[in-house]
């Protein structure tokens, strides 16, 4: 492991001792079999109970982390992962096929997700973003770098849940985010290259006209929307 890892484990470690029983790191890090270090590091810490003091004390663990460019880890018990499965199958399905398990039992060795509300939490999850989306375009449309930035970050939360829909229509879903947009497209008849534009963005080395970055947003939206369409029926 990295020694940022190695450290994250003795930090945990100490601070929650023998009631912690598993961290996993999972995620695009994990990807590849070995770890990215330019990718932030999501992690999955599992204890045996979880009360607010055993929250507090690993306070300065998760600050700690997050000043390392890490999002804060995700903490469950046992039990609740056992129990969960039906209510978040899109974060437990990603859990599950890229992880590794840092210290203690895999959690997910032998652990039956269930997908029968998976149709449900993706629709969900696509029309909360659309309206998120929609609502951060009013102040960004007239300033064309925020709404370029918009747009390459909303893609970047959008492609996780295009898996999953690429996945329910019983298909191999790949890993990494552009072909997974691209293999949606094939899919449903998206337009490709309003997607690879917004992938060809990259701050403070791209240039974009407010009129191209607007047009860019409406074809934009729309592919979002026949996503939507796609999953609702």
């Amino acid at each position: 492991m990295a020694d940022e890892l190695i450290e994250l484990v003795q930090r945990l470690s100490d601070a929650h001792g023998a009631n912690l029983k598993s961290i996993v790191l999972y995620g695009s890090a994990a990807a590849g079999g070995q770890v990215d270090e330019d990718r932030p590091k999501k992690v999955l810490v599992v204890l045996d109970r979880i009360t607010p003091t055993d929250l507090k004390v690993a306070h300065s663990v998760a600050e700690w982390w997050r000043a390392e460019g890490n999002p804060v880890p995700v903490y469950f018990t046992s039990e609740e992962i056992a129990d969960s499965t039906d209510v978040f199958p899109i974060e437990f399905i990603d859990m599950s096929q890229v992880r590794h398990v840092l210290y203690g039992k895999d959690p997910f060795d032998g652990l039956d997700i269930s997908t029968q509300n998976l149709r449900h939490q993706l629709e969900y999850e696509l029309r909360a973003k659309l309206l998120r989306l929609r609502r951060l375009y009013i102040p960004a449309s007239r300033n064309a770098n925020q709404l370029a930035r918009l747009m390459a970050d909303s893609l970047d939360n959008f492609t996780v849940l295009f898996r999953h829909v690429i996945t329910m229509r019983g298909k191999e879903a790949p890993f990494n985010k552009r072909d997974s947009v691209m293999t949606l497209s094939d899919e449903l008849g998206l337009d490709k290259k309003v997607f690879s534009r917004i992938f060809e963005y990259a701050a403070d080395e791209d240039v974009w006209l407010e009129w191209e970055t607007n047009e860019v947003f409406g074809k934009y939206l729309e592919q979002i929307e026949r996503v939507i369409e796609a999953v609702d029926h």
